[in-house]
């Protein structure tokens, strides 16, 4: 399995240091080849260009009788393609069998998505009265920062204070493979990160031991940078204050802020630039047409629905 193995750290050293994607997708890659190499092992199969089309097609299907969902398995495969194109890259293999190998569809799942008196009662609760608490005033600047911005989770924690322009009213968020993008940020989040970077930041900020975090906008309660987890917390918590029934993610509210783009008549294009979506494709699972909408067009539209 040398040559396999080999292969493998070829791989990802190009995925990380040439490609330059974040260390949380090169440890997905990692561990979905590693799965995949380990299941052609298992065939007896130790090196890739001894693979067959007809061996892809077999692990999707193991992959499928052991239950995985079919997201999963399009995203097991689609690292699959890249870990063959780049061999055929390098000249380790004669063919990419596996590009004859597509991905189950994943479904038409549509987002979990709040509707816009939901997010105000969310943005609400989180500011708690317009508490001066420095938590609070952090908690409320966050979440108006990730519904204005439609930013991932990694992009609020990564977010710097120098990202920021106030008087523009824009910030640069930095993506998946360290692209940056700029998005505009609305009335309510700047008021919010005002206050909370004036009156709550520094607050937190002297809470930390030794140098102080100088760069990061948004700050745990030791004056560190806030994390994932502790953002997840935030949003958890601001649900269940506005009494939301639902489970809530950050992720709620990036898909928020890209279906109210959509409702509000902003075209995909548009929205896939502040998404930061690779893709249109990516995007336009937001132009899904809410029941309460379609009902009403229908009603209007059809000569004889009434």
């Amino acid at each position: 399995m040398d040559g396999m193995d080999g292969l493998l750290r070829q791989f990802l050293a190009h995925i990380d240091v040439e490609r330059g994607l974040s260390p949380a997708t090169v440890s997905a890659y990692r561990a979905d080849i590693n799965k995949y190499v380990g299941w052609l092992a298992g065939r007896g199969i130790d090196d890739l260009d001894r693979v067959t089309t007809h061996d892809v097609e077999a692990y999707v299907a193991a992959l499928d009788e052991a239950g995985e969902s079919n997201r999963s398995k399009a995203r097991r495969l689609a690292s699959v393609h890249e870990f063959h194109k780049f061999a055929l890259m390098q000249g380790a293999v004669a063919d990419d069998v596996s590009a004859r190998v597509k991905a189950p569809k994943a479904g038409g799942h549509l987002p979990d998505v709040l509707s816009v008196e939901e997010v105000t009662r969310l943005l609400d609760a989180a500011a708690m009265g317009g508490s001066a608490d420095p938590v609070v005033l952090r908690d409320h600047a966050l979440l108006e920062f990730m519904y204005a911005t439609g930013c991932r989770v990694s992009e609020a924690t990564g977010a710097d204070l120098t990202d920021i322009d106030f008087d523009e009213r824009v910030v640069v968020l930095t993506g998946k493979g360290s692209k940056q993008r700029l998005v505009p940020l609305g009335e309510y989040a700047v008021k919010a990160l005002r206050r909370y970077v004036a009156e709550g930041r520094p607050a937190l900020e002297a809470k930390g031991r030794g140098t102080r975090e100088r760069r990061a906008i948004f700050l745990n309660k030791r004056g560190r940078r806030i994390s994932r987890q502790s953002v997840w917390e935030v949003v958890k918590t601001a649900g269940e204050r506005a009494h939301i029934a639902r489970p809530l993610h950050p992720h709620t509210l990036r898909h928020s802020f890209a279906t109210h783009l959509i409702q509000g008549g902003a075209d995909v294009r548009t929205v896939q630039e502040l998404l930061g979506h690779a893709s249109v494709t990516t995007t336009q699972i937001y132009t899904h047409v809410s029941p309460e909408n379609l009902i009403e067009t229908y009603l209007t539209a059809h000569p004889r629905a009434r």
